[in-house]
Order: C-alpha cells, then sequence, then structure tokens
C-alpha cells in the first residue's frame, strides 16, 4: 500500500465562482519515486469549535448551538462543515491541488451558525481524507486511502464571510415553509411593498405598534 501523507497550506475564498466557495490548498506526499496516476478522494470538513477561545459576545450568539458556557466543557463537539469529493491527477513524489468546498448561508445549518457568530480570529478546521489510489511503475495497482489520513487548518473568520459578501454582501438567509411563504407574498401583494425587506419591516412595524414587539 502506498502511504499518503497530507497537509492544507492554505484556504482563500475563490472570487469566480457561481456561489460562496473556499479553496483549500492541499499537499499531499507519496514516498519519494513512487509514481501515483491518480486519486479519487473523499474529503470530510469538521470544525473543531474546542480548539479555540470566545469572547463573551460570540458565546451569547452560540447558546444555540452549544448551551450555556458553563457546559461548554461537554458539548463543543465537532460541527460538520462539507463533503466533498477530489479528482487528483498524475504525479511522483509531490503534487498541490485545490479542493473546491462550497458554503451555505443558510442559518438553519449549524456550521453557518457558528461561523456567522464569530467576530474574528480563525477557524480550526479537521479534514479527513478516504479514497481510492492508482499507483504502480507498470500499471495501475488499486489501494484505499486508510480512513485515519488527515490534516488540520486554521481558516481566518474573515476568509469566510469574504466568500459569503462576494455573493450576499450584508445578508442572512431565511427557509419559510410553502404556506408561510404564500401568505407573505400575499401580504406584500395587499401592502404593495416593493421588496421582501419592506414586507419583513413593515411586518415588524405593525407589532410594535401592537405591543408584541420590545
Amino acid at each position: 500500500m502506498t502511504v499518503l501523507s497530507f497537509a492544507c497550506t492554505g484556504v482563500r475564498a475563490d472570487p469566480y465562482a457561481a456561489g460562496p466557495t473556499l479553496l483549500f490548498r492541499l499537499r499531499i506526499t507519496a514516498p519519494a519515486g513512487t509514481a501515483v496516476h491518480a486519486l479519487a478522494l473523499r474529503c470530510q470538513l469538521r470544525i473543531e469549535p474546542a480548539r479555540r477561545s470566545y469572547g463573551e459576545a460570540e458565546g451569547e450568539r452560540l447558546v444555540d448551538l452549544f448551551g450555556e458556557r458553563s457546559r461548554w466543557g461537554s458539548t463543543l463537539n465537532p460541527v460538520q462543515f462539507a463533503q466533498v469529493p477530489l479528482m487528483v491527477p498524475g504525479f511522483t513524489g509531490e503534487t498541490e491541488a485545490d479542493l473546491v468546498v462550497p458554503c451555505t448561508y443558510d442559518m438553519d445549518v449549524s456550521c453557518a451558525r457558528y461561523l456567522a457568530a464569530l467576530d474574528g480570529g480563525d477557524v480550526p478546521l479537521l479534514l479527513l481524507f478516504s479514497g481510492t489510489a492508482f499507483t504502480g511503475p507498470g500499471g495501475f495497482q488499486v489501494a484505499p486511502v486508510p480512513w485515519d489520513r488527515e490534516a488540520t487548518v486554521r481558516m481566518p473568520v474573515q476568509v469566510w464571510q469574504e466568500a459569503i459578501d462576494q455573493h450576499f454582501p450584508g445578508c442572512g438567509w431565511l427557509r419559510l415553509p410553502d404556506d408561510l411563504m404564500a401568505e407573505l407574498l400575499a401580504y406584500r401583494s395587499r401592502r404593495a411593498l416593493p421588496s421582501w425587506e419592506a414586507t419583513v419591516r413593515d411586518l415588524l412595524g405593525a407589532a410594535e405598534t401592537a405591543g408584541v414587539v420590545r
């Protein structure tokens, strides 16, 4: 079995992607002189929240994910960030490749809520690799990539925010059931409101006037 090692040397936002996307730069190393014809990888990325500290405001925003700070000793469990495939072309010895990771800005998804709660600093990530390696000097030898192959990286929060802001600057996303969307659309039409933002602000204003929101 060809022993491969992985390292993540950096992460950046992709300015040309159709949606929020991060590019993780991977360095993949095989034993000296070993010819690798191709790699078919499965890459799982996890946030490891216990490996960083949090300010008071950040802690308040993370209560819905991890509970009160007094419980964090047992609740700061890893958060799934993404699971993506990667095909790596042939190389001998060592190569580098970009791992393309689409990002969600759906606040119903735990990783997006976690990242949006942070004021700055780094996000500790663990990258886990598995898949199939095609190697051999005279033809293909097929071997699995062991599940214990991994790499770590600390991603600046600013990089994630840059990826989101390229497509949705200063915006969030809210998922609602179809029947509620129909009611909101009817309300917007009745009031001749120009946008969804105006619709929500009108509803909040009406609630404040009625004394429901304080």
